[in-house]
């Protein structure tokens, strides 16, 4: 690396004060430098110490941590050892976090533009005027649209992968040294994602500015990243060039998250060898529903969200429902839910008529089709006890009480591979992983027999999701129970669902087995999302964006 170093760690050691007085360790000797101009990723399951790590950079330990030894360096100074007031004339100066969520940095009462200089101008390191000039460089640079009046917007008028390049634009107006990018596009989906990748990256190149790129998604890494720091449990087990990581990884670690990160590409789409499930018995049905949100004074909803929608979900089967952002197919599993009922069309299950409300519907029918929901942070009540959360649908669908509860929440939590003991703990004592295993236990527990599942792997780290996906197989295998599988992953997708349905703007472009729409799509934008999924070597976003010019 070069000598122009405009951040390092020196066995940097982060740790969790307990009260008898001893010291948990949580970062242990960690030591890397960004160069200026180069990007570094750090990546590692959730737990490794790649968020921890990279907030030292802006002198910051989450609550409950503390700086125990070494050092961060920013230009020369450490951190560890500055005062809050030093750090404040640092942070957003020299240093700028952009975070993964771009929707809850902003204020949705202020035009952006107001956003994205109040920092600087508030500092008194910029006049209006030169912020003003900043930012639309900034939005030009990053390839928005309507750069010139594209400020004066709220942030709810912009699409998600423009707010997150407008999160970058509010990082880099006060031309920080140093940009910290936590899981920026993870949220996205592969087309925005596309956009999102190329825009960081030209601007961190015209910019001059180092970077550190927290990330589990090492398709994504191989775009951006010139090196990478692999960690594991606040360790740094393997560092080097991005194309020597990728290519000839050295360390068992290193080569377990290549394996889990299933890398796209022609040979893994010619593996694909799901069963034709047409032949088995459907268990649901939505027949040319169409839904949408706000009512009109003639019952017509304001804006429509699906039209005309036909699917078909078979007994022991998964249905991979694929999409952009804002494609429909949230709605989609809120109305087979009964959580949005529709306007027009039916919902069936085994052939009769299911009520469009779940208010309607009678408690045999809500047992039958349960939602295991994106987000388990907010989906589990932090208040009950793991045994109570998965306790409540045994005892209102099955009538369970006592020890013959207590007894099945155990088989439960021994079927999603957590031990008995985590029945006694409350959410916010176990991980990501933990907690979707928890979200979808209390599904199960109604013993189900179709499972909606919305997004359920996005948050996670590819080897935590790939053992969610693992459970779900297996689970289906042993209870036979159907799947409708949420998500704008193709790759987890084709690693999963028998069938595939595309959705685009509301309606289903294409549908039908796995293996014959990701290896020959016939529509054009199911060739566009299949297009647009990273694949796992150097290179592949600027030979992508340099096809589709072409063309």
């Amino acid at each position: 690396m070069t000598t122009d170093i405009v951040f390092e760690t020196q066995d940097l050691h982060v740790s969790a004060p307990q009260q008898d007085g001893s010291v948990i360790p949580i970062v242990k000797g960690v030591d890397f430098q960004v160069p200026r101009g180069k990007v570094v990723a750090l990546i590692g399951e959730s737990g490794s110490g790649k968020t921890t790590i990279s907030l030292s950079s802006l002198g910051y330990c989450k609550p409950g941590l503390a700086f125990s030894g070494g050092q961060a360096r920013l230009l020369g100074e450490d951190l560890c050892s500055q005062t809050n007031e030093d750090l404040r004339s640092i942070r957003g100066n020299k240093v700028a976090y952009l975070a993964q969520s771009a929707a809850a940095t902003f204020n949705p009462a202020m035009t952006i533009n107001e956003q994205v200089i109040e920092s600087v101008v508030s500092r008194g390191l910029m006049t209006r005027e030169s912020a003003d000039a900043r930012a639309l460089e900034l939005y030009q640079a990053l390839d928005l649209p309507n750069p010139d009046s594209i400020g004066a917007r709220y942030p709810h008028q912009v699409s998600g992968g423009q707010l997150q390049r407008l999160m970058a634009a509010m990082a880099l107006c006060g031309k920080p040294a140093l940009l910290v990018l936590d899981e920026p596009t993870t949220a996205l989906d592969v087309t925005t994602q596309i956009e999102v990748l190329m825009a960081f990256k030209k601007v961190i190149r015209e910019e001059g500015t180092a970077a550190i790129y927290v990330s589990h998604d090492l398709a994504v890494v191989a775009q951006i990243a010139d090196y990478v720091v692999v960690l594991r449990d606040g360790e740094v087990k393997e560092r080097g060039p991005t194309a020597a990581i990728i290519n000839h990884p050295r360390h068992p670690y290193t080569k377990r998250l290549m394996a889990a990160a299933s890398p796209w590409s022609a040979e893994t789409l010619s593996r694909i060898d799901t069963e034709d499930v047409t032949h088995r018995t459907t268990v649901a049905e939505a027949v040319n529903v169409s839904a949408g949100y706000g009512i009109t004074w003639n019952g017509a909803p304001r804006f429509k969200a699906l039209e005309s929608i036909d699917m078909t979900i078979r007994k022991g089967s998964t249905v991979g429902v694929i999409g952009e952002s804002g494609s429909g197919k949230s709605t989609l599993a809120r109305v087979v839910a009964g959580l949005l009922p529709p306007f027009d069309g039916d919902l069936l299950l085994d052939g009769r008529q299911l009520e469009p409300s779940y208010r309607r519907r009678t408690r045999h029918e809500l047992q039958r089709i349960q939602f295991v929901y994106q987000m388990a942070d907010t989906a589990l009540n932090p208040r009950q006890t793991v045994g109570d959360i998965i306790g409540r649908p045994l005892e209102f669908y099955l009538g369970l009480k006592g020890k013959e509860k207590r007894a099945r929440v155990d088989e439960l939590l021994t079927l999603v591979d957590l031990s008995p003991e985590f029945a006694s703990r409350h959410p916010d004592a176990l991980s990501g992983g933990q907690k979707q295993r928890v979200n979808l236990a209390r599904s199960l527990a109604a013993e189900p027999e179709v499972l909606l599942c919305d997004e359920v792997t996005s948050a996670l780290d590819t080897i935590v999701a790939g053992n969610v996906i693992e459970l779900l197989q297996r689970l289906q295998k042993d209870i036979g129970v159907s799947i409708v599988f949420i998500s704008h992953d193709l790759s987890t997708v084709a690693s999963f669902a028998d069938e595939i349905v595309v959705m685009n703007q509301g309606k289903i472009v294409e549908r039908g087995p796995t293996k014959q729409i990701l290896s020959d799509p016939q529509h054009s934008y199911t060739q566009l999302l299949i297009s647009s999924v990273p694949e796992m070597r150097q290179g592949w976003l600027e030979d992508t964006l340099a096809s589709r010019g072409s063309q």
